[in-house]
């Protein structure tokens, strides 16, 4: 080998010795002794590495074994780091590291309570001299492949009341084609296993330049205790279970700005179990579930797709001060105090942009909310459940409706549901609402302070249509129907019902608030009520209101501003199977008496229209004795309005002895009481007839009583009374209700001055007793409509009255023959049309010599044969010729034309009326005379008009006379 070549090849052997001596040996051994020099300068802890290789062949560099912390705590360390420069780094002006891996690496971050985090406190790193590079130059560095294999990272925060540890083990990261310079992007995925089992998966690309980064991020059987304390220090919230699942993909960018925007999220927190700090359930949740939502930083704007949600279970309570546990809860919240600091900082600032929340489908099942009121002296408690809700399109910027369902249980067995539309701004919306079975007695602990009542059953149902116009001011209308049932009230004073009834229905209700309140019907059925005079003259009602402090001065009053009253308007009222209780304990002994089988109808009640009501109630007092209340009124003021009649027949006289001994001084041994009260007002003024008969009154013991009247009332009553024992009285009354002047006492003595009078006088009596008969009028006779014949109550009715007569022979009967015009006229038009057409019909048989019956009755006249037969009798019953316009119509319009005026013709003839009144006056008599009644003492009168009937009968009118 030439000596030349030889000493190459020494040369480079010596050269490629000293460079494996200096790589291999001497640079990695001054590296490591440099690095822990500066590790000893600058650490303010332990620090050390346990030593470096490098290849200078291949530019693998690697370091073991870093650590920084004590012995016992590492804070920053690994068991290798492995970087692979190549050697294009040279000539591309690019650091290049074909692959970089961390081995174990190993961090422990921790905030102490002052905020200060122990990784910046590491190391004391002099102040850097001031760089004259470019702003915004990235070195130069392109990574193949970045890997961190069985990383760990210890996290601790004390800046919370109660200190978060974590732990992220398993943590294994791996990046490709990473460049500061290039426009390209990194490929990198991330997996860590958190604590109490949790698991975090990142998959995704990110670029240097510009900055920004897209991917997928899911976190996998999160435990929220173990990020709670930052919740609790802003809501007072103690977590004693719950996990939460993320999925979602994003977009992150930060070139300009900050923008983020994650799309196809989805989330879920199953198992939640929240306490309040002193250990009283708040909420238990099974499951929520978010998917298909989005989220748009720079907008401002949160979509959610999908709300699903399952078997939450929540206590709420409103505390004996009035505010809600729950308000009272957050406003212990230590956050509370910073908010309140930064309230006049926020209030300085121009208001930002509100946050969107947009929710396409939210549906919750199975539900339950406990409520509670401690503001009453007792507690009232009720659980909702299970309530479903569903919102569809809900947007909290509120510019549009949303639609809403509701479906939940109320109490043991009530039921709410709510249908509809509602908008947040402005407030508004449409609400369908349904109850049933709404159990009335959770209103009992409201009603105890009022009134001494218990409410001891009642259940609520509806049907309500609910239109929400807006909140300022509150507008809003209801319509639809309710029903109370089983309503049963206590009086907790004496322990006895109070009122009750088995049903209250409204139909057609229609409130608007603030301004009206209308009701088709009301209907009671089997209402009951007691009423109780005291013996110091005050009332069972008086007795049941709670005594509370004074009432407002008038000037209190006249602060308050007056408002428009309440229209109100009921369509009616009716009443069916009622009964009530009254007793006066203000008598001795006391009175009392009971009212059933109450059925009847109030007519329309408004109160912005002076209109008398009808009034049509019938019942029996004592169960045998019948009551009715008949006339009209004005109930919202009675004073301007009011014709009232009320009747009792057959009361036992017996029940009004504590009446009769305080009054009159005597008791009553036997008798009854027919009352007939007829009120009328006018303005205020008082116009009464009253009419009051006794039937068989028996007076018992003289009684002791300082309010008797001086008065013979034996004698008196011996008198009045007829051959039958009975006692007629009237009794008018006039006043002037306005007049504070105005007393009974003149009403009094004016009814013992009729009493004398109608004892001297013996007035009319009525016969109707002297044949065994009822209380059936003899007065009059009614006929159907166009007849004269008797029906079988018309001579039930005579049959009595020849019984009566024949007992009394000094006595004579008058008989008025009587017709209506309204109602017998067009009958006996129509009556004479069908005689004129058999008369004419017959009298064209005799003409052409057909065989004709004995009479004209007898002929039966087909309809198409009435056609022909009219136009003779419209000429010869008007006297002309049909007019000449007829000529036009068709012949059926022509004929019902001619018709019409024939029928017009006899509809008010006064002789056809006068034969019918004077027929039925002949069949009455006929009748009494066929009965035995002697012909003699039967009067026929001149006939006379009765005005139009209620019944649809003619009455003919019976007067008596003697002889």
């Amino acid at each position: 080998m030439p000596n030349g070549m030889k000493r190459a090849f020494t040369g480079v052997a010596l050269v490629l010795i000293c460079y494996s001596l200096l790589g291999f040996l001497i640079l990695p051994g001054i590296a490591q002794r440099v690095a822990n020099q500066q590790l000893a300068n600058y650490a303010t802890v332990p620090a050390n590495l346990q030593r470096i290789e490098f290849n200078p062949f291949s530019l693998e560099l690697s370091l073991f074994g870093l650590r920084i912390g004590a012995q016992d705590d590492r804070q920053l360390a690994f068991e290798r780091l492995y970087l692979d420069l190549q050697w294009d780094s040279l000539w591309q002006r690019t650091l290049h590291l074909a692959a970089v891996e961390l081995w174990a690496p190993h961090v422990e971050a921790r905030f102490a309570r002052d905020g200060a985090l122990n990784l910046g406190q590491l190391f004391e790193v002099p102040e850097a001299e001031a760089t004259t590079s470019e702003a915004g130059e990235i070195f130069p560095l392109r990574i193949d492949r970045l890997q961190l294999v069985r990383g760990h990272l210890g996290f601790e925060d004390k800046r919370p009341s109660e200190p978060i540890v974590l732990i992220y083990d398993s943590l294994d990261f791996e990046l490709h084609n990473l460049a500061t310079r290039s426009d390209g992007s990194a490929d990198a995925r991330l997996t860590a296993s958190g604590p109490s089992g949790g698991r975090i998966d990142w998959q995704g690309d990110l670029s240097l330049q510009p900055l920004a980064s897209r991917g997928s991020l899911q976190v996998s059987k999160l435990q929220l205790k173990d990020f709670w304390p930052y919740v609790r220090d802003a809501a007072p919230l103690v977590l004693k279970n719950g996990t939460l699942e993320l999925s979602t993909g994003y977009r992150l960018d930060l070139d300009d700005g900050f923008t983020l925007t994650l799309e196809n999220a989805s989330a879920a927190v199953g198992q939640l179990a929240l306490d309040s700090p002193d250990g009283r359930k708040l909420v238990r949740l099974e499951r929520l579930e978010l998917s298909d939502t989005a989220l748009d930083l720079a907008k401002q704007q949160v979509t959610i797709g999908t709300l699903r949600s399952r078997n939450l279970e929540t206590w709420a309570a409103r505390e004996a001060d009035g505010e809600l546990d729950w308000q009272k809860l957050f406003a212990s919240s230590p956050a509370k105090a910073d908010a309140s600091k930064a309230t006049a900082e926020e209030q300085a600032q121009p208001a930002a942009e509100p946050w969107q929340l947009l929710l396409r489908d939210a549906q919750l099942r199975d539900y339950r909310v406990h409520l509670a009121d401690r503001v009453p002296d007792e507690d009232v408690e009720l659980a909702l459940g299970p309530l479903n809700l569903d919102i569809r399109d809900f947007d909290s910027l509120g510019n549009s409706p949303f639609a809403l369902k509701l479906d939940t249980g109320v109490g043991k067995q009530g039921a709410v549901q709510a249908s509809g539309q509602l908008q947040l701004s402005p407030m508004s919306g449409r609400l369908a609402v349904t109850t049933r079975d709404i159990d009335l007695r959770i209103a009992q602990a409201y009603l105890s302070p009022l009134v001494h009542l218990e409410l001891r059953s009642g259940m609520l149902a509806s049907e309500l249509d609910i239109d929400l116009q807006g909140t300022e001011p509150l507008a809003f209308s209801v319509r639809g129907s309710a029903d109370a049932t089983q309503l049963h009230t206590l009086d907790t004073i004496n322990n006895r019902d109070f009122v009750k009834w088995q049903r209250l229905q409204l139909s057609g209700l229609d409130y608007r608030h603030p301004n009206s309140l209308a009701i088709d019907r009301i209907d009671l059925s089997q209402p009951y009520a007691r009423f109780i005079i005291n013996p110091d003259l005050s009332t069972n009602i008086n007795d049941l209101l709670v005594k509370r402090g004074d009432p407002p001065s008038a000037a209190e009053e006249q602060s308050t501003p007056a408002s428009e009253p309440l229209a109100i308007r009921i369509g009616g009222i009716g009443i069916a199977n009622g009964s009530a209780n009254f007793a006066d304990f203000s008598l001795r002994p006391p009175f009392v008496t009971a009212i059933q089988s109450l059925n009847g109808e109030i007519g329309t009640l408004d109160n912005r229209e002076q209109k008398a009501a009808s009034v049509n109630i019938a019942g029996k007092v004592d169960q045998y004795a019948p009551v009715s209340i008949k006339g009209k009124l004005t109930p919202f003021d009675p004073l301007q309005s009011l014709d009232i009649a009320t009747s009792f027949r057959q009361v036992e006289l017996t029940t009004l002895t504590p009446y009769s001994g305080k009054f009159a001084g005597y008791r009553i041994r036997k008798g009854r009481l027919n009352l007939d009260l007829h009120y009328r007002i006018e303005q205020g003024r008082l116009n009464a007839e009253n009419k009051v008969v006794l039937e068989q009154l028996q007076l018992g013991e003289k009684v002791d009583s300082p309010d008797a009247v001086d008065l013979p009332v034996r004698l008196a009553v011996a008198l009045l009374k007829d051959s039958n024992g009975t006692i007629s009285i009237e009794l008018p009354v006039q006043g002037n209700l306005n007049d504070p002047q105005f007393s009974v006492m003149p009403i009094v003595w004016q009814t013992l001055r009729n009493l004398v009078v109608r004892a001297a006088q013996a007035p009319f009596k009525f016969i109707a007793g002297l044949a065994g008969g009822d209380d059936s009028d003899l007065s009059h006779i009614g006929f159907e409509p166009a007849s004269s014949t008797l029906d079988a109550e018309a001579r039930k009715v005579l049959d009595t009255l020849a019984a009566a007569l024949k007992q009394r022979p000094g006595l004579r009967l008058e008989v008025e023959g009587m017709s209506a015009g309204a109602i017998d006229g067009p009958l006996l038009a129509e009556q004479r049309l069908q005689q004129e057409y058999r008369e004419t019909q017959y009298r064209i048989l005799q003409r052409r010599g057909d065989k004709v019956p004995a009479d004209p009755s007898l002929i039966r006249i087909e309809t198409e044969d009435e056609a022909p037969l009219l136009e003779g009798i419209y000429r010869s019953r008007l006297g002309h010729q049909p007019p000449s316009a007829w000529a036009e119509l068709d012949a059926e319009q022509r004929t019902q034309q001619m018709r019409q005026a024939v029928l017009e013709s006899w509809a008010d003839n006064a002789t056809l009326l006068r034969r019918l009144s004077r027929d039925r006056a002949a069949a009455i008599k006929g009748y009494l005379v066929e009965a035995g009644l002697d012909s003699e003492r039967v009067y026929l009168l001149d006939t006379g008009t009765a005005e139009q009937p209620s019944d649809g009968k003619v009455a003919t009118a019976l007067h008596l006379g003697s002889d």
